[in-house]
């Protein structure tokens, strides 16, 4: 079965939903109007679903080995990583001025998509590149950024973030990294870190570590942290890689998906004198550094909740339309029919696809926000808009990727026994899917952010900014009768939102555990309003489309997905709220000891 990029739906997400000609119009962008889009996007879907998705397979069974301390990638990725690069998709939406291509972001995460949806094991390399770029670019010196910014948006060397560290876990202010000043400038690295993403490949000849350490002396906590690059090769005066640098990788974790990634123990400093490391940015400012990295890996890593659910969904459907088995109501016994045809089937795949479509919409929107906070004319709307996309980030990583591994476990059911076996190749989506609610601060973590962080900022003036767009879209679907249903299920979805808002406002500086034991719930039942907001939106804006241009079957489907998700998935997540304003006693009354008995 092989990936179809979706690719008319993503165009009517960019132009109906978010506004990609708005975003066009923003200073920079005038380049990347809708026509010229449409045209890139038809070409990046057949590069990612011929080069890349044939590769997904392959990338599973054989996985990433380490060789001679050097990690050696899955048949044909290597060949394909070159492509990549001489194609120029791995900076695309980046500065022109480092190499890419000046595209928006939100252009950037359509790409990342398609990539992800073929590929997602191989698709973690550029994303954690990604995030070092971003930081290099807000807080590197302007040699740093001459070394190494335009190899790594070209896509010619590779970046990494070494955070995580033995006994640390998500709690990086006890990370052990030491980082020694030296009489030159430079710093010695000594320690060590685990699962480090895409740590070594074969692909190019230098790989570019941010590693937080701490300074001697330093505080303890996190505001002893500070950030240094650290390359895998010493890069000379001319800006070639050169001898190597006191790193290695000592092992490659034994993983329950993903395995074409290679997610790497690190060492430093192991042959004596400690790798060589170099200040990027203040000292103790490695925390503030790793969320310039953290907060565009989180909704990359958000994207992969779509980018699964699609590809699981794409598999099941094919399997329902081949499948024959079972009959109809009133058919005779020797009648079969395929099992799309079942109701129940058709109930799990409108699940699959409503889901999948309330995530890329949500996604598209926070790309959006993202481009108009970097280039909108006026202060106050790149406020606005940072306010917004910093709300909707851990939705964004947290519930969509919370969706991905359900719609994975979903196809699975689809393919009945078929599915438990792997030949067929649905169990991989399953197994890739699980790691994306746990890496780049866990689910739980977004979902602490949210209620402790997020919903507060502007004393609630940014929630309620959101619920009054909520608000309007109600009162715009008022006239529609079809959707009639789903306008009073989001009007009370709004209402279980703003209630569950209201009391964790209300609790959190007086018993911050009361919100801290409402905050998963509270993210799940916001996700789900969310994602029926925008699927309200798109009902509309189809049937606006539909009114214009006359019927269309395919938009009319749009309709309908909408509707589905506003009528039946949305009001799932309703009775979340007892969970929101649930007594954290009841977490607490049963001991660790007896919880064992």
């Amino acid at each position: 079965m092989s990936y179809v990029p979706p690719l008319r739906d993503i165009e009517f997400a960019l132009n109906h939903v978010a506004d990609l000609e708005s975003v066009s119009k923003l200073d920079g962008l005038e380049h990347a109007d809708p026509e010229t889009v449409s045209g890139l996007l038809d070409e990046a879907g057949r590069f990612f679903s011929e080069v890349i998705a044939p590769l997904n397979r392959i990338g599973d069974i054989q996985g990433s080995r380490l060789e001679d301390g050097r990690v050696v990638t899955p048949d044909g990725f290597k060949e394909a990583y070159a492509t990549f690069v001489e194609s120029g998709w791995a900076g695309a939406h980046l500065p022109e001025e480092w190499g890419g291509g000046g595209l928006p972001y939100l252009v950037g995460i359509v790409i990342q998509e398609l990539f992800k949806s073929a590929n997602m094991a191989f698709s973690l390399c550029p994303m954690l590149t990604q995030g070092g770029i971003e930081a290099l670019i807000d807080v590197g010196t302007p040699e740093q950024q001459t070394t190494y910014l335009e190899k790594l948006v070209t896509g010619k060397w590779t970046g990494t973030m070494n955070l995580t560290e033995p006994g640390a876990g998500s709690d990086v202010g006890a990370l052990r990294t030491k980082a020694v000043p030296q009489k030159d400038g430079t710093y010695r690295i000594f320690g060590q870190k685990i699962f480090i993403t895409w740590g070594d490949q074969d692909f190019t000849d230098n790989v570019i570590h941010l590693v937080l350490a701490r300074t001697p002396d330093a505080p303890a906590g996190t505001r002893g942290i500070s950030m240094f690059i650290v390359p895998r090769n010493m890069v000379d005066a001319d800006g070639n890689p050169g001898e190597e640098n006191d790193l290695r990788v000592v092992s490659l974790e034994h993983k329950l998906g993903i395995h074409a990634s290679p997610t790497c123990a690190m060492s430093f400093g192991d042959g004596g004198d400690g790798a060589v490391g170099y200040l990027l940015g203040e000292e103790g400012a490695g925390m503030s550094n790793m969320f310039i990295m953290m907060n565009a890996a989180r909704i990359g890593v958000g994207l992969e909740g779509l980018a699964i659910g699609e590809g699981a969904y794409q598999m099941a459907l094919s399997h329902a339309i081949e499948r024959e088995q079972g009959r109809l109501p009133g058919q005779l016994a020797t009648d079969s029919v395929a099992i799309v045809e079942h109701p129940d089937v058709r109930r799990m795949l409108l699940t699959m696809r409503s889901y999948n479509e309330a995530m890329r919409r949500l996604l598209y929107i926070v790309a959006q926000g993202v481009d108009e906070e970097r280039r909108s004319a006026d202060e106050e709307s790149r406020r606005t808009a940072g306010a917004r996309v910093a709300l909707l980030t851990p939705i964004v990583k947290a519930w969509c990727t919370d969706m991905g591994v359900e719609l994975a476990s979903i196809g699975i059911q689809v393919h009945g026994g078929m599915g438990y076996v792997e030949e067929t190749g649905a169990a991989q989506y399953f197994r890739d899917s699980r790691i994306a609610p746990i890496y780049e601060g866990t689910n739980g973590i977004q979902a602490i952010d949210l209620v402790m962080r997020k919903i507060p900022m502007g004393n609630g003036a940014v929630v309620q900014g959101l619920f009054d767009d909520i608000a309007t879209t109600i009162k715009t679907l008022e006239g529609h009768d079809d959707l009639n249903a789903a306008r009073l299920n989001l009007e009370d979805g709004l209402d279980v939102l703003r209630i569950g808002t209201e009391h964790l406002l209300a609790v959190m500086e007086e018993d911050p555990n009361q919100a801290l034991a409402g905050a998963t719930p509270y993210l799940g039942l916001a996700g789900h309003v969310v994602g029926g907001w925008l699927m309200a939106r798109s009902a509309l804006a189809a049937k606006e489309l539909i009114a214009t241009n006359g019927d269309d079957e395919w938009l009319a489907s749009k309709v309908t997905t909408g509707r589905f998700y506003c009528e039946q998935l949305m009001p799932t997540a309703f009775g979340l709220l007892d969970g929101v304003r649930g007594s954290n006693d009841l977490l607490f009354d049963i001991t660790p000891e007896l919880l064992g008995s």
